[in-house]
């Protein structure tokens, strides 16, 4: 049976990729500090590794809590360049996205790393975000389905107790950063179908968000999906307004 809505507490989260500096950062986030909270929305911010110390400061006591946008597999060791979990909660991190479309595409990352991601994530005290989505090719091939079952395959397979602690964000590639947004319904079909492979897991209250182009315009009508419980927001979480309007939404 799928679990009702109300029962999933909603979570907007911003992405901010690389983008950045200390000034700009500290005038989104002062935006962010001064919103208003609302008691039903958890907000959080994924932010570059740099900028983790300066987030941890101006958000400190307030409702917005922060994340990184990637973790190691492994908990430490002769890794250059990489960041551990540990690392990351050194630093007051809640989140950390895994397998995002642009870890996937650019750094080849395997639904196996995600998945392997995932578990350092958990075993180091934070809560990994997954993420799965298609191209556009893919989707117009009819594929999609096919294509997040194939990467959640992995995620799945870590068993019930772990799949209550992580969230799954879909977010369709042709979507990402391109002005278009998949529709409400087209989201909505996409989410009930993860819904479905959870349930099949075993989880039923595992949140599932939705990410491609979400900006306070379109919010309030992918929201209402019974599915969808909130969104991962890239360009639009860059402005605080704008994000905080999604959140209101």
């Amino acid at each position: 049976m799928t679990a009702t809505k109300n029962t999933r507490t909603r979570l907007v989260m911003g992405n901010w990729k690389m983008n950045g500096n200390l000034a700009t950062n500290a005038e989104l986030l002062a935006g962010l500090h001064l919103g208003q909270p609302d008691p039903a929305v958890e907000l959080a911010v994924c932010v570059p590794f740099p900028y983790l110390a300066q987030a941890s400061v101006a958000l400190a006591g307030g409702h917005v809590s922060w994340g990184a946008q990637d973790v190691s597999a492994h908990a430490q060791g002769a890794y250059t360049g990489e960041v551990s979990a540990s690392m990351l909660v050194d630093f007051g991190c809640r989140w950390v996205l895994v397998g995002h479309s642009e870890r996937r595409s650019m750094h080849g990352e395997s639904s196996q790393l995600v998945a392997d991601k995932a578990v350092a994530a958990l075993d180091g005290g934070l809560v990994p975000v997954v993420c799965v989505g298609e191209t556009l090719t893919e989707q117009e091939a009819g594929q999609t389905n096919q294509v997040i079952a194939q990467q959640l395959a992995p995620v799945l397979a870590l068993g019930t107790e772990a799949l209550a602690k992580i969230v799954v964000a879909y977010e369709p590639v042709w979507a990402i950063g391109t002005g278009r947004s998949a529709t409400p319904e087209q989201a909505q079909h996409v989410h009930a179908a993860i819904r479905a492979s959870l349930a099949g897991a075993g989880s039923q209250q595992t949140r599932i968000l939705y990410g491609g182009s979400v900006k306070a315009s379109n919010a309030a009508s992918l929201f209402a999906m019974n599915d969808i419980d909130g969104a991962l927001v890239g360009g639009a979480s860059l402005v605080a307004q704008e994000f905080l309007r999604i959140a209101a939404a």
